[in-house]
């Protein structure tokens, strides 16, 4: 009896043995293609770090009715604004990596605020796995359109005439970051008010509670249009098509402040290689129907992208070395 206890024990242990080694790289490769075959096969959330009416809230109502299209599910905005971006994005590096929740992550919470505050609850490169970027983009310096200004050297001499009237608009690090590095140029004093969205801060410029703002140009676009605000200078190499009378940084007298912003589709670090391929294969299609293409181009003035996964991951690891060395340069800190 005592040898047919051991042979059943040996043979109880050899089973178990055979589903451990099959639950290895093999097994686990296995389980990882079974899990991208299936995906997805309930409704997706889109986490999006910012209130209605701003920039990655636009792309994300845009893109996520197509997304839908090609996946043969539901994809869901769920704003969930705050601290710049970075609560939504913890939210998301914290949850399932079974790529039901993704983020519609930006340059300020993905790449600005590493450089910018001493703590995070997240790291950008080991939390989340880049899927696909939806454009990039320049910013602009605007003003209420019944500000005594009309060119960037007329604001900043009122500024200094004027300190306490003096304020500015930020509901990012992307924004605040700029903002402050155009202060250290130009020695115009000037106090930073917080928002929810970049909609919310154009929001403020129209109704005159703050002086000024430099955002992303979708939600200031319908505000230029209307003749509610006033755009004093985009911060790139060029003019934007659609604004041709709007001067360059550097043309409106403050050299050497230029940034592109980006906006992209992130997933939890661990999500399986497959679920992840087949998001990024269903972006780039999206990015490039024409209705979305023009749409971004013509009706956002931004520049579709709709890259690989590879690709983005090289673009975020190398613009986090760009923003540390800009903050550490500018001695800018905002915890």
């Amino acid at each position: 009896m005592a040898d047919m206890g051991r042979l059943v024990l040996r043979t109880l242990l050899a089973g178990l043995s055979a589903v451990v080694l099959a639950a290895g790289p093999g097994g686990a490769a296995l389980a990882q293609g079974d899990a991208a075959q299936s995906y997805p096969s309930k409704a997706i959330r889109l986490v999006v770090g910012f209130g209605a009416g701003g920039g990655n809230d636009i792309f994300a109502r845009l893109i996520a009715p197509k997304l839908a299209e090609r996946l043969g599910q539901p994809v869901l905005v769920d704003n969930k604004p705050g601290a710049g971006g970075t609560i939504a994005a913890d939210l998301v590096a914290k949850s399932a990596p079974d790529g039901y929740t993704l983020y519609v992550g930006a340059t300020g919470a993905m790449t600005i605020s590493p450089a910018v505050f001493s703590k995070l609850p997240y790291d950008t490169l080991r939390d989340f796995a880049p899927v696909s970027m939806i454009a990039d983009f320049p910013l602009l310096l605007t003003v209420n359109v019944n500000a005594p200004v009309k060119t960037v050297q007329e604001l900043v001499a009122y500024a200094k005439a004027n300190p306490a009237k003096a304020n500015y608009a930020s509901s990012s690090p992307a924004f605040t970051l700029p903002t402050e590095q155009f202060k250290q140029k130009t020695g115009a004093p000037m106090e930073r008010i917080n928002y929810k969205s970049s909609g919310e801060m154009l929001t403020a410029v129209v109704s005159g509670e703050v002086l000024m703002t430099i955002a992303d140009v979708p939600p200031i676009m319908g505000h230029l249009k209307g003749g509610r605000v006033r755009a004093l200078a985009v911060l790139d190499k060029k003019r934007l098509g659609d604004l041709p009378d709007v001067p360059t940084m550097a043309e409106a007298g403050v050299p050497g402040l230029e940034v592109r912003l980006w906006s992209g589709l992130f997933a939890p670090a661990a999500t399986p290689a497959g679920v992840v391929k087949k998001l990024e294969a269903a972006m780039m299609a999206v990015i490039r129907l024409p209705d979305v293409s023009t749409n971004l181009k013509e009706k956002q003035q931004v520049d579709p992208s709709g890259n690989t996964s590879e690709e983005f991951r090289r673009l975020v690891a190398a613009e986090l070395t760009r923003w540390a060395a800009i903050a550490k340069t500018a001695n800018i800190k905002l915890d």
